[in-house]
């Protein structure tokens, strides 16, 4: 009989970026990897299309943190606006139950392109979330 493979929880992760691990985030999405398709064909094809890989292009990961006094991330984005962009690399582990490294998304030349800060309610007693979109160059799971 065989082990169970089961799926892995999406709540147990964590965001390096530089080799330091940040906390906090609430919500991480955008890790995609996309080749364009590129449609070919000569006049001896049969009536069909060939379909070829193309450039490669990467997501933008979106991060959402809770809203501290931490403004690390804030930082960051203000070196684009300022015009001296800081491009950084960084992962996105998930981890098993163990808390132990059972996956990990390492990815390239990112600088954050988005800041939205918290949505602010009276009405609430939700903590305020902010988010970021970081650029990438390069994404694998390694």
């Amino acid at each position: 009989m065989s082990a169970r493979n089961d799926p892995y929880a999406q709540f147990n992760f964590l965001v390096e970026i530089d080799g330091v691990t940040v906390a906090g985030f609430t919500e991480v999405s955008g890790l995609t990897a996309e080749s364009e398709v590129i449609e070919y064909r000569t006049g001896a094809d049969e009536p069909t299309v060939r379909k070829l890989p193309g450039l490669l292009s990467y997501g933008n990961i979106t991060l959402q943190v809770g809203y501290t006094d931490n403004t690390d991330l804030w930082e960051w984005r203000k070196t684009t606006l300022d015009g001296a962009t800081q491009r950084r690399d960084g992962s996105i582990i998930l981890l098993n139950e163990s808390r132990e490294e059972a996956l990990r998304w390492n990815f390239a030349n990112g600088w954050i392109s988005k800041y939205d800060g918290p949505s602010l309610n009276s009405t609430t007693n939700e903590a305020a979330i902010e988010t970021v979109e970081i650029t990438i160059e390069r994404l694998e799971l390694a």
